[in-house]
């Protein structure tokens, strides 16, 4: 139990506590001092394609959770909730507008409007596939931040430097549950090699642990300075894309492209089997997750294939503005992305305690 106390304290640190890329953030402020102030869009990248098979619902949810509206659609549909698809988990303290697909049941009547606590079903599409994890093109947030206070000058001059070479890709703290408390579990099964026997639980434990991993390598890479560079022998992402491949050498022009924006280097989602780095970045990989060892060889020892993720995240459409003590910042960033990634390097924004009930 010591060890595993330890490593959970340890891996708070590097999941919660990761290296900034440009040094503290030149303001402070409160963040979701109301739901509205974070509001996040699904954007699909794709249109409904008038099938029969399944219903796409595009839902706003305020104050509520994503599971739980499934749970209701699904008891509204009359199927299991598992039937229900959605494209991604949304925060709960946020106003947040995203896409459902529940089953085309015999004798389903119209869903549009449909409404319970903290939801309400804006439109309604037929489309002929369920709608799966990661099927989106992206998120566009819009975020205010209350009770502001730093330099103007110098928090639209961070702004410029994030809009023109974006910002560490870390995932976020709600990747690793509330408090960190999914990292517990993390060193639980690192320990006794014992998954959570649900689906649920267990898909909430290995998804920990490969941001986990993902984020020492990353913050690793912030604290040396090479985050948005290219060592030689990187797995190259192609920008915008999940197309990847092997620099053995570096050329004036990849390097171009890399600073650029065009491409950028990347960091290992671990598993089994996938494409691996070599040379200088092989070893600096390595030197990254001996840190949380023997956590990559937990994960590559089951039947889930490693993936890379981008180091860089670069947020399109950066807009901000500064009035009357609040900073008011919208942004459009890729799936998977984490808008608190952006906001850490922005504003040091406590998040205020909820009300008693």
């Amino acid at each position: 139990m010591e060890a595993e106390a330890s490593a959970s304290e340890a891996w708070h640190r590097i999941a919660l506590g990761a290296p900034r890329a440009f040094g503290d953030p030149p303001a402070s402020g409160a963040l979701r001092v109301e739901a509205a102030d974070f509001l996040v869009e699904e954007h699909l990248g794709f249109e409904p394609d008038g099938g029969e098979a399944h219903r796409l619902l595009f839902v706003e949810k305020r104050d509520a959770n994503t599971l739980y509206v499934a749970r209701q659609l699904a008891a509204r549909v009359g199927c299991p909730p598992a039937d229900v698809g959605f494209g991604g988990m949304k925060d709960r303290r946020a106003v947040a507008r995203q896409w459902f697909s529940v089953p085309a049941v015999k004798g389903l009547l119209s869903l549009d409007g449909f409404a319970g606590d903290g939801f309400r079903v804006l439109s309604e599409s037929g489309h002929s596939r369920k709608l799966r994890r990661g099927a989106l093109a992206g998120n566009r947030f819009r975020i205010r931040i209350r009770e502001l206070q730093g330099d103007p000058l110098a928090v639209d001059e961070r702004i410029a430097r994030i809009a023109a070479s974006g910002v560490p890709n870390y995932f976020g703290a709600q990747r690793f549950g509330q408090d960190g408390a999914n990292l517990g579990r993390v060193a639980e099964w690192t320990a006794t090699g014992r998954l959570p026997r649900g689906r649920e639980p267990r898909g909430f434990v290995l998804s920990s642990a490969r941001a986990l991993a993902f984020n020492a390598v990353l913050g690793a890479r912030v604290t040396l300075g090479n985050w948005n560079r290219l060592l030689p022998g990187e797995i190259v992402n192609l920008s915008g894309s999940r197309s990847v491949f092997t620099a053995e050498g570096l050329d004036e022009t990849l390097l171009g492209r890399c600073a650029e924006g065009d491409v950028g280097p990347t960091g290992p989602l671990c598993g089994s089997g996938g494409m691996l780095p070599r040379g200088d970045a092989e070893r600096m990989e390595k030197w990254a997750l001996a840190a949380i060892a023997p956590l990559p060889e937990r994960l590559a020892a089951i039947e889930m294939r490693a993936e890379r993720r981008a180091l860089v995240l670069r947020p399109k459409d950066f807009t901000h503005r500064a009035a009357a003590g609040e900073l008011e910042l919208a942004f459009e960033l890729p799936r998977g992305a984490f808008a608190t990634s952006v906001l850490r390097e922005i504003v040091n924004a406590g998040v205020p305690e909820p009300d008693p009930d």
